[in-house]
């Protein structure tokens, strides 16, 4: 078995577990009242090492594991009594042993011999990083994943008790606006001193005590001494070989932080395969930026005009080669203001190669199923560039400035075959950009009452170029003559130019009337304005080089769009929280004036109505850290201007679309309910989470395919059939001793009704996703994370079903050799198949060894090689409205490195 020498590993270490004693007991005070989140530390007499540490519970027990045979220190340490101490000798029985403080006021005079690995301050939790670090790690992400209740998820970002962190701090500056990502992957895990949890986490401190910050978590990372007022990281080069091409890397991470001003310097080029910023990381960067009217119940989309790229697979693909750079700064050139601001820059040239089995919606209905290849250039460059300006001048005034720009240029072009339609090439280019700038001013008048404007301005221009070459035209002709395309060429050469022009304004002014101290009233005015345009233009390339502007034979002729779309939203929002007991209540409502029109072809058409959105949230709080939460929103839902387009839009070679100037909104109705508990005592973490959503008059593509073809026409419509989804998740994760272990479970459930070929069909998806993982956590010996994954994708398209099984055992391995050598590797398997049996078996290994001479040496030294077992390609599977898919994706071959990593 590929296991066993991992499993003979992780039943040695369980083995080592089972041999340490446990010494638990009570912690008061002088009058017997148990103290909760007393710190208890156990220091071993003979090496002074900190080896084992605990926090008393509500009843004021703690628990420890401890070394048989040993003498330890036990120093029990509470805010305002005097330190606790007794010696111990631990034999081969259990100990119960208790301790009573006493209280004192000299609290100058009191000196901690030891400092506590976790220390909780109110809402802040405090780790002191060394008592977690095991000499192996190299960035924030490896010192995070050590600390009790934080992990990082598959997306990067990283979690605290169940819930994404929402910015992350150094020495109280934002990093790139708090971004996680960045944070964990380049900050060097020898400059992190503390890491501070900061619950209840208020960007603005004048609204902590008018808004619900429990969902709000920040870290701040606290640099170690000599990291101050000094340039400190790493530079790290290095190259490489493999079957295919030579390899380079180049990577400086430079950081300066002083009480004034701070600046971080990002650099990464490389070609093999280590992407520092993603596509999906540059548009899911917000930048800090949050909408004014978020939660007014009103959900505008300016649609998403971004290129079709194929997705990298988890940074795999057949050739991958990025050049990124980042710099953020801020300063403070007095005590009342701050600036600050960063640009970023990407770079990325990337091969892509597909196969893919995909299935239409109900064979009956003549569409026949489809493969495809494709070999596919993607080309992209990125820029973001943000300002900030925050004014301070008292406690009761805050004014905040920050602009924006985005800009980019990107291309894909793709040779794709498809065994319907034949050699096609496709080649997508688009050079948009994008500003937006937000202006908030908090005012507080007095103890009861506080106001706060926010506004926020979105200023973008999108350009998307289509054009494909179809070679075998007796497989396109019946689209080409829908189309109205000259036939009389060596080939049909058709593109399309757009272009979409958004302007949109959204502000909202807020009023708190703090009543008493258990309860608040908020009133709301508030608007958004938007406006769009939309051009569209369909032509041919003849053989001749000219252009061609062909007259469609469907669509009554039309394949050109000129519309603008407005509209406008005026609404007034009253909310009232009270806290009753553990509970707390905000029941509210908004009024909605709402105006929308699209002219287009000199006609209008206009729809103004009024809508009341109520919304409900109630909180319930346990305990300092478990909560149950429940949240109930009515929302209305409004498209983007594409929808509205009733011109021709060839979206791609084979989807044609003509929206529809008739279309209106869509009601949706949303219930939550969530639980969060994180147990200090005992290292125990739940999370579940259930979340239902129902959709009335969602906007759905009714599609009209052409006789034997894949080639559809499709135009939106209101559905008269409501959309629902229904999705629950949970986490259970708990710390025995050194090891930690979760289990957890993902399930999602959506059914909606479609139109294709003028026949109704229920589409249903249901996926499951269960996860199981051991983790272990020594100083000296090696530590092993043990996972496994299995997910089940079950998919029911009217007479049409797939299911579709994925397993994936992993495992993780690293050790500190010798106090000098660092070894890393990752083993994983994956399984994918369907009900017929596996459709793809493949795995992959990588592996790292380095070397320091020491902790504090300058260099190291280190050869890395991934995908050791040279796996060519791996599997996955999707769904969209009208058709299942089976992918195959290749990925990079075996790489093999030399780096040398140098540290400031």
């Amino acid at each position: 078995m590929k296991f066993k020498i991992s499993t003979l590993l992780f039943l040695l270490v369980t083995s080592s577990l089972l041999a340490q004693i446990k010494l638990e007991g009570v912690v008061k005070d002088s009058i017997g009242t148990p103290l909760e989140l007393a710190n208890v530390v156990a220091i071993n007499q003979e090496t002074k090492a900190l080896d084992s540490y605990g926090i008393t519970n509500d009843k004021g027990r703690y628990k420890l594991s401890l070394k048989k045979n040993t003498v330890y220190k036990i120093q029990v340490t509470y805010i305002g009594t005097k330190t606790g101490e007794e010696l111990l000798e631990i034999k081969e029985d259990p100990i119960t042993k208790n301790f009573i403080l006493q209280y004192d006021n000299a609290l100058d005079e009191i000196e901690l011999v030891y400092e506590m690995p976790v220390t909780i301050k109110g809402d802040t939790i405090v780790y002191n990083a060394d008592s977690f670090n095991r000499g192996t790690e190299r960035k924030l992400e490896d010192v995070l994943e050590n600390l009790p209740g934080v992990e990082i998820n598959d997306d990067g970002d990283v979690e605290v008790e169940g819930k994404v962190v929402s910015k992350v701090m150094v020495e109280g500056k934002d990093f790139f606006d708090g971004d996680s990502k960045l944070a964990t992957k380049n900050i060097p895990s020898n400059a992190v001193d503390k890491v501070e949890v900061l619950k209840n986490y208020a960007e603005v401190g004048q609204l902590s005590g008018v808004t619900n910050n429990q969902d709000n978590i920040a870290i701040n990372i606290k640099l170690k001494e000599g990291k101050k007022n000094f340039w400190f990281g790493n530079i790290t080069a290095g190259g490489g070989a493999s079957n295919e091409n030579e390899l380079y890397l180049f990577q400086p991470k430079l950081f300066y932080y002083s009480p004034e001003y701070s600046i971080n310097v990002i650099t990464d080029l490389n070609n093999a395969g280590e992407i520092a910023f993603t596509r999906r990381d540059y548009f899911n960067f917000t930048g800090g930026y949050r909408r004014p009217g978020r939660q007014s119940g009103t959900n505008i989309n300016l649609g998403s005009n971004n290129l079709g790229f194929l997705t990298v697979q988890n940074n795999r693909a057949k050739d991958i080669n990025t050049k990124f750079g980042a710099a953020n700064f801020s300063w403070s050139p007095n005590k009342a203001l701050d600036l600050s601001g960063f640009a970023i820059f990407s770079n990325s040239k990337i091969e892509l190669q597909e196969d893919r089995d995909v299935k239409y919606t109900n064979p009956d209905l003549g569409i026949p199923d489809e493969n495809t290849e494709s070999n596919t250039t993607q080309r992209s460059d990125l820029g973001m560039l943000k300002l900030s300006a925050k004014y301070k001048p008292n406690t009761n005034n805050q004014l905040d400035y920050d602009i924006l720009g985005r800009v980019s240029k990107e291309s894909q072009d793709q040779g794709f075959f498809s065994s319907v339609i034949g050699d096609i090439n496709q080649l997508e280019k688009s050079s948009p950009y994008s500003i937006n700038q937000n202006l908030n001013y908090y005012y507080t008048l007095n103890d009861t009452n506080i106001f706060a404007l926010e506004v926020q301005h979105l200023l973008q221009d999108e350009d998307p170029f289509y054009n494909a070459i179809l070679e075998d035209k007796a497989n396109y002709d019946d689209t080409a003559n829908n189309l109205g395309l000259d036939g009389a060429q060596l080939d049909y050469n058709v593109a399309q130019d757009k272009r979409i022009k958004s302007n949109q304004t959204d502000a909202k002014l807020d009023y708190w009337n703090i009543i008493n101290n258990k309860s608040d009233i908020n009133f709301t005015l508030g608007t958004i304005l938007s406006s769009q345009q939309f051009n569209s233009n369909i032509f041919q390339f003849l053989d001749n080089d000219s252009q061609f502007n062909p007259t469609p034979t469907i669509n009554n002729g039309i394949d050109t769009n000129d519309i603008e779309y407005n509209f406008s939203d005026l609404y007034l929002g009253v909310h009232y929280r009270l806290k009753l007991g553990v509970f707390t209540f905000t029941p509210g409502f908004s009024a909605h004036a709402y105006s929308a029109k699209n002219m287009q072809f000199d006609n209008q058409i206009t729809d103004n109505f009024f809508r009341l959105l109520p919304d409900f949230n109630m909180r319930m709080q346990l305990k300092k850290s478990e909560q149950i939460i429940l949240n109930y929103r009515m929302q209305t839902q409004f498209t983007d201007v594409s929808r509205f387009a009733s011109g021709l839009v060839l979206n791609n070679y084979n989807a044609l679309f003509s929206g529809n100037p008739e279309l209106e909104n869509a009601l949706s109705h949303n219930v939550n309910l969530s639980y969060f508990s994180f147990n200090m005592f005992n290292y125990t973490n739940v999370t579940a989470n259930i979340n239902y959503n129902k959709s009335i008059d969602k906007v759905r593509n009714t599609s009209t395919f052409e006789p034997g073809s894949v080639v559809r026409v499709s135009s939106p419509f209101n559905s008269d059939f409501a959309d629902e989804s229904l999705s629950a998740n949970g986490k259970f994760e708990r710390t025995f001793g050194k090891i930690k272990a979760n289990l957890r479970g993902s399930f999602n459930y959506s059914k909606f009704n479609q139109f294709v070929q003028n026949v109704q069909s229920v589409n249903e998806s249901f996926s499951q996703t269960y996860r199981a993982g051991v983790r272990t956590n020594f100083r000296n010996a090696p530590n092993i994370d043990l996972r496994y994954r299995y997910r089940i994708q079950d998919n029911n398209q009217g007479t049409n079903n797939t299911k579709f099984f994925t397993k994936t055992p992993s495992v993780e391995v690293d050790a500190l050799i010798l106090k000098s050598f660092t070894f890393r590797a990752d083993y994983s398997y994956n399984n994918f198949s369907n009900a017929s049996g596996t459709i793809n078996s493949y795995e992959f290994l990588n592996a790292s060894l380095s070397y320091r001479k020491n902790k504090d040496a300058k260099l190291e030294y280190e050869i890395k090689a991934t995908n050791l077992f040279d796996t060519k390609s791996q599997n996955n599977s999707s769904t969209s409205n009208v058709s299942v898919s089976a992918t195959e994706y290749y990925i990079q071959p075996l790489f093999l490195s030399f780096r040398l990593r140098y540290e400031l």
